[in-house]
């Protein structure tokens, strides 16, 4: 006889449009396309709550510049139109710079001592 398996807590997972893997999607930040009257810019969705197709993308300059190189926005937003990622790498940039001051931890000198790690 085969035992139930309680399910626990479904986690929504995504995949990262530059480096491809899968993650939580608490791990990933949501970017759509709007028009702004110029043309079509790549915008991140803080609240996740902007309307239309959004793409998936870690907090990481490396993942932002693999999209764009592989021209994954337009594909994965399914924009025929050019998208201009200035915004959005300037945004990411400070993401990330943000995150590593964060969770950055430094030993103090030799002595194995941690500092500058924030508590939660």
């Amino acid at each position: 006889m085969v035992e139930a398996v309680p399910a626990g807590p479904r986690i929504a997972l995504r995949t990262c449009v530059g480096c491809r893997t899968r993650a939580a999607r608490s791990h990933l930040l949501r970017v759509v396309a709007l028009d702004r009257g110029t043309g079509l810019v790549l915008v991140l969705d803080e609240r996740r709550r902007l309307p239309g197709r959004g793409a998936w993308l870690h907090a990481r300059v490396e993942c932002l510049d693999q999209a764009v190189r592989r021209k994954a926005f337009a594909r994965a937003l399914r924009v025929g139109a050019t998208l201009d990622p200035a915004d959005l790498a300037a945004r990411i940039s400070a993401l990330a710079e943000r995150e590593q001051q964060d969770t950055g931890a430094v030993t103090d000198g030799g002595a194995g001592r941690i500092r500058n790690r924030k508590r939660v």
